[in-house]
């Protein structure tokens, strides 16, 4: 959490709308602290935007969660940063959030 000591204390700014969305999932607590990155099935993108799990206030006490606060409508694979196997794939519209849930 170097990076950025103030993640998860505030509101996410998210940049949609047209072709870019927005995706916010829900992780276990043990989690606080891990880099995901999205990957896109599309295997001609090699920029792997990742953010960390970071616990954000929720209505009766702090949730654990993603934010990517802005990506390209498509189908993600969601894995730990550096490699391994994708932990959930999912979908992201263009203009809108899209919410999931780890397994």
């Amino acid at each position: 959490m170097s990076e950025n000591p103030y993640a998860g204390q505030g509101a996410v700014l998210l940049d949609i709308g047209g072709d870019v969305g927005a995706l916010v999932v829900e992780v276990p607590r043990d989690m606080v602290g891990v880099e995901i990155e999205a990957r896109t099935l599309d295997e001609r993108v090699h920029h792997h935007p990742h953010v960390a799990v970071v616990e954000r206030p929720g209505p009766a006490a702090p949730v654990p969660s993603l934010v990517f606060p802005e990506l390209r409508e498509g189908r993600y694979a969601l894995v730990p940063k550096g490699g391994g196997p994708a932990a959930l794939i999912t979908s992201v519209r263009g203009g809108a959030v899209t919410t999931a849930a780890w397994a």
